[in-house]
């Protein structure tokens, strides 16, 4: 796995907990990526490695396709608790 060389930007908020979420979950970036595309976000390796490293604006219709595609809620990729 490549180390980050970069320290992490300030572009979003939600780039470092996709890396550690997508991780977590055992999925590698292309992976990812491709459930991305089949979810409509066409996006290249790049954007995502930059929105990954926070270097990246995210849109917020991009907010929902990543948080479908970890199969998270919104509120848990923004970080904050799920109302019950």
């Amino acid at each position: 796995m490549k180390h980050r060389k970069e320290p992490l930007g300030n572009k979003n908020i939600i780039g470092n907990r996709v890396s550690k979420i997508r991780k977590a979950q055992g999925m590698k970036q292309k992976e990812f990526l491709a459930r991305l595309q089949t979810l409509g976000l066409d996006i290249s390796s790049t954007s995502l490695s930059r929105l990954e490293g926070q270097d990246r604006l995210v849109q917020d219709y991009e907010v929902v396709i990543i948080a479908k595609a970890l199969e998270i809620s919104v509120n848990t990729l923004l970080g904050e608790k799920d109302e019950k």
